[in-house]
């Protein structure tokens, strides 16, 4: 039978199917490694891959700490305003909303999206370049 199974009504082996596909991704792997102009080691490599993925996962981390830093900082000095001046609860509400939008900023410099420094392109007065 053509479908894989057996006239007992058992499903063929599955380590072929497995194999097979494995190796059409190993094809692929190294079709698309010289396409880029560099070739792909067909087994080795998990080194390389460990380093890439232990970096995007501490990226990732910087990232979110970055935006979450910005939020609480905010609401802390929103609440800590609120218990001074006894405005609650609109300086945490204020406070916590600028440090939302400090934390996406601060995420967005750090992504490299946003040039850091002042708009326009200058620099702050007495700072050199």
């Amino acid at each position: 039978m053509s479908d894989g199974t057996r006239e007992n009504g058992e499903s063929g082996p599955a380590h072929t199917d497995e194999a097979a596909l494995s190796a059409r991704l190993q094809r692929l792997g190294e079709g698309l490694g010289r396409a880029r102009g560099h070739a792909v080691e067909p087994s080795g490599g998990r080194d390389e891959d460990r380093a890439t993925t232990a970096s995007g996962y501490a990226r990732g981390f910087r990232l979110s700490s970055e935006l979450v830093a910005g939020v609480v900082v905010g609401a802390g000095i929103g609440w800590l305003l609120d218990r001074w001046l006894g405005t609650s609860p609109w300086g945490l509400i204020v406070l916590l909303l600028l440090g939302f939008v400090a934390g996406v900023l601060n995420v967005m410099r750090s992504a490299g999206v946003a040039a850091d420094g002042m708009p326009g392109g200058g620099s702050p007065p007495g700072v050199e370049k």
